[in-house]
């Protein structure tokens, strides 16, 4: 019917399309879902012990939860960012963990709290969002 190829393709096409339009807001939400995307496919990878894939996919969260940590404004919010910075970093070696130790119940951690994370998130109203455009754009 349609090639796995030619499906990954179109995501990847309507994911470029879906940054290239968003708000910081959008992008923020894009590589949260990306980050849990990935954590359960390596998770997948682990049950089956397919080690390479584990390893692709473990290292895209990891480098999605960094690409996370380096999207913090402090400047607008100390607190809130060091406390998020702590918990990414936190994330990363758990997930480092799990790589090690093939165990997926981490993974599972890891991805409830990035989930608590998203859910709040997703939460924000555009007032919230206008609000934020605000301060950056005052903030320049």
């Amino acid at each position: 019917m349609y090639s796995k190829k030619g499906i990954q393709a179109y995501q990847k096409d309507s994911l470029r399309s879906d940054l290239a339009s968003a708000d910081p807001h959008r992008v923020i939400q894009l590589l949260m879902q990306g980050a849990l995307e990935r954590l359960a496919q390596g998770k997948g990878a682990i049950e089956r012990k397919d080690f390479e894939t584990k390893s692709v996919c473990l290292t895209k969260a990891t480098e999605i939860i960094n690409a996370l940590r380096d999207a913090l404004e402090p400047e607008f919010n100390p607190e809130l960012s060091e406390n998020l910075d702590s918990l990414y970093e936190y994330m990363i070696f758990r997930i480092s963990e799990a790589s090690r130790q093939m165990d997926v119940s981490i993974l599972d951690e890891v991805s409830s709290l990035l989930l608590t994370i998203k859910s709040a998130w997703d939460q924000v109203t555009e007032s919230d969002k206008q609000e934020a455009a605000s301060m950056r754009s005052s903030a320049l």
